[in-house]
């Protein structure tokens, strides 16, 4: 369910400020002339960064304005994608993905830390205005589970341990180190790689494979 801000947290106005609205027509500028509505996506991620993580109405219309498109179609993409939020989040968003290779892999016991922590429930943002807490589906980071995203940046291989750590350094104005929390490269297996390990050349002696001679470089050439 799309939480909307109320009308008393809405601003009146809204427009890029001078850096995003060169970026924003270098978005349109990728685009045919009937194709430009294409660029609604990075126009409102645009517009959210620039309004402290939320989209107002103003933006949405000022979007929709800049675009040609009529605002309703500007609400429908708003509305879908779990990335644009539409009411005010903390300073830090915490996403929790609890879709099933997380869930299998302890995304409960991630979830319990971050309330246990934060002291707030899921859709829920800390008096200080600094940490939201929000559930969502996969965040394409399976292999890695269980994981979060807090803002930009994914924490993988996590558990309640790390989880904390993670919140803790951020509480104490820190930035806590991204990526898997166990030393994992990239997606790599746990005990490292079991395949594909030996260059051509020595995988081809392991297996008894000779060199060919090259056609015209034989005896008697």
């Amino acid at each position: 369910m799309t939480t909307i801000a109320p009308a008393s947290q809405q601003p009146d106005t809204f427009a890029f400020s001078a850096d995003n609205l060169a970026a924003a027509k270098a978005f349109v500028a990728k685009y045919p002339d009937a194709y430009q509505a294409s660029a609604v996506l990075p126009l409102l991620d645009l517009a959210q960064r620039q309004n402290d993580g939320w989209l107002p109405r103003a933006a949405l219309e000022y979007v929709a304005d800049f675009l040609g498109m009529p605002p309703i179609r500007v609400f429908e993409v708003a509305t879908f994608y779990t990335m644009l939020n539409l009411a005010p989040v903390g300073r830090h968003h915490v996403q929790v993905c609890t879709n099933i290779s997380c869930w299998l892999r302890g995304a409960d016991a991630v979830v319990e830390t971050c309330r246990n922590t934060l002291g707030i429930g899921m859709g829920e943002t800390t008096d200080d205005g600094q940490f939201t807490l929000s559930e969502v589906e996969c965040l394409g980071a399976c292999v890695n589970a269980p994981m979060m995203q807090i803002n930009d940046d994914y924490y993988e291989d996590l558990d309640a341990g790390s989880t904390q750590v993670i919140l803790a350094t951020l509480q104490d104005g820190g930035v806590p180190k991204s990526g898997s929390q166990i030393g994992r490269k990239t997606c790599e297996p746990l005990g490292g790689l079991t395949s594909l390990t030996d260059d051509a050349k020595t995988a081809g002696k392991a297996a008894g494979i000779k060199k060919k001679p090259r056609a015209g470089k034989g005896k008697g050439a």
